[in-house]
């Protein structure tokens, strides 16, 4: 059988991931919704960590502000994307890594901890514990940790009302409803509530859950739909001002649970 990382790798060697964020509405929705939440809690002075980098969309982007980033990627076609991407930079560090190992990084290192894709793509409850622990521990006491979370709802109405939904449903929950994690997924969802308790008992204060692109993915699959440069501006403000509505929070394809680790 396939590892973990087997399976996350192959996928991640054949989809555009520098493109992700640019190439549609939804992921330019998340982008700009993402950093908007960064620059709340983060300043020019924040010594930020970021795992699950990609190709270093995020990490580049705030370097180039003049943040002094450490990007962790545990994919080596990304991260050789991202080495490439940031080269001109001279405050990006960048390493090959795993989201439940963090040892190359001493406790309380970072002002803010960016986990923007491991959570997608854990599935033991061991491995889950264990990165969420890697995330706090290498976090500065009143630090700040973001935690980007895929809806199960979202994720069955992005990918599975188009003639296959019970497969999907097959797929992402049991017969009595409750949701499945398993690495044949690929990408694995939770219930908001489910994904909040993960952290009840972990020396963090909740700050917010926020969706950041709304239903923009399903919707935007349409062949009718359409959003000129204006509109898509006036959209995003508005949807900023409602990302933290919780009757909103189950359709948006990405979530950030953001926190604070307890002093």
């Amino acid at each position: 059988m396939s590892t973990r990382k087997e399976i996350v790798s192959s996928f991640y060697g054949q989809y555009d991931e520098d493109g992700r964020t640019t190439r549609s509405r939804h992921g330019q929705l998340e982008f700009c919704t993402t950093m908007n939440y960064i620059h709340r809690y983060a300043t020019k002075d924040s010594k930020i960590l970021e795992v699950g980098a990609g190709t270093g969309r995020y990490s580049i982007a705030l370097a180039s502000e003049g943040v002094d980033i450490t990007a962790v990627e545990l994919v080596e076609s990304n991260l050789a994307v991202l080495r490439e991407n940031s080269k001109e930079i001279a405050n990006i560090k960048s390493f090959q890594g795993d989201a439940t190992d963090l040892s190359q990084f001493p406790d309380n290192s970072f002002d803010v901890t960016l986990f923007f894709g491991p959570m997608y793509h854990l599935y033991e409850t061991g491995e889950v514990n264990c990165a969420i622990d890697e995330a706090i521990r290498v976090t500065k006491p009143n630090g700040v940790i973001m935690f980007a979370f895929l809806s199960v709802f979202a994720i069955m109405y992005a990918n599975y009302l188009y003639g296959n939904w019970v497969e999907g449903q097959a797929e992402n929950f049991t017969n009595e409803y409750q949701v499945k994690h398993f690495k044949e997924q690929l990408f694995t969802g939770y219930d908001v509530t489910e994904f909040e308790e993960l952290f009840h008992n972990k020396p963090v204060e909740w700050i917010t859950t926020a969706g950041v692109d709304g239903l923009m993915e399903p919707i935007e699959k349409r062949s009718d739909f359409s959003m000129t440069d204006e509109d898509f501006k006036s959209f995003a403000e508005w949807y900023l001002y409602f990302s933290e509505k919780r009757e909103l929070l189950g359709t948006t394809s990405h979530l950030l649970y953001i926190c604070r680790k307890q002093a």
